[in-house]
């Protein structure tokens, strides 16, 4: 490995590192971070390798680096949600149900317009790629394929259908959450797998053309898994 290279790593190392400590709350927003300095003697790598990853981590929204007011941790408001690293760091933490149900009222704005825009959109080869996840969806529920890697695929293969860049740019958002909301939402309907049946209406909508199917057979799909949530928030103490 080369030095360039390696210290591309340890700026990366770094990011992670500090970025999953400011999501999980292991840094007192009123204390902020230590100085450059005391990260590069913490961590022992170089000046240059830290400097990036504060650049990183503040475009990122989590942080703000300015002369003589050191490194400050910025408000959640303030960070960018829609970054994979970030969604990441929060969910491989303790993602609370009313993050779930923020994420699930999101889904139900985009993905049955998506399925909508896909029936309209109508480009074979993208349609054929739902329909593949649609049979890995059957296989995992005899065992054949892993049921949440095709039930994320047929998610992610309507994005792609809709043909709006703004939607597919939304992918890596989409694929992060639902690996935790997946899992989330069928434990509490007591399944391993999502329902084949289900996910079939919205195929088949697409394939025909029939957008507004489409559109309510996503949403049908969305709502239930928003409404479990809603009952389990509900169902908390006060």
């Amino acid at each position: 490995m080369d030095r360039e290279q390696s210290g591309r790593n340890l700026t990366l190392q770094l990011v992670h590192t500090l970025g999953a400590a400011i999501v999980q709350g292991k840094y007192a927003e009123q204390q902020g971070l230590p100085s450059e300095a005391e990260l590069c003697e913490e961590f022992d790598i170089s000046r240059s390798a830290t400097r990036e990853a504060v650049k990183m981590l503040t475009a990122k929204g989590l942080i703000s680096s300015r002369p003589r007011q050191g490194i400050r941790l910025k408000p959640r408001e303030s960070w960018n949600m829609f970054d994979p690293d970030v969604l990441n760091w929060i969910l491989k933490g303790t993602p609370t149900l009313s993050m779930l149900k923020e994420f699930l009222q999101l889904r139900i704005a985009v993905e049955p317009e998506a399925a909508a825009l896909a029936a309209d959109h109508q480009d074979d080869a993208l349609i054929a790629r739902i329909g593949d996840a649609l049979d890995r969806m059957r296989a995992a529920e005899r065992g054949l394929e892993d049921p949440l890697e095709a039930d994320i695929a047929f998610h992610l293969s309507i994005l792609a259908a809709s043909g709006n860049p703004f939607y597919i740019q939304l992918r890596s958002f989409i694929e992060t959450a639902l690996r935790v909301s997946i899992r989330y939402t069928n434990r509490i309907k007591g399944v391993s797998t999502a329902s084949n049946e289900d996910h079939k209406k919205i195929y088949d909508a697409i394939v025909k053309g029939n957008s507004q199917a489409a559109r309510k057979a996503s949403k049908e799909i969305q709502e239930e898994a928003l409404e479990l949530i809603i009952s389990e928030l509900e169902a908390q103490p006060c």
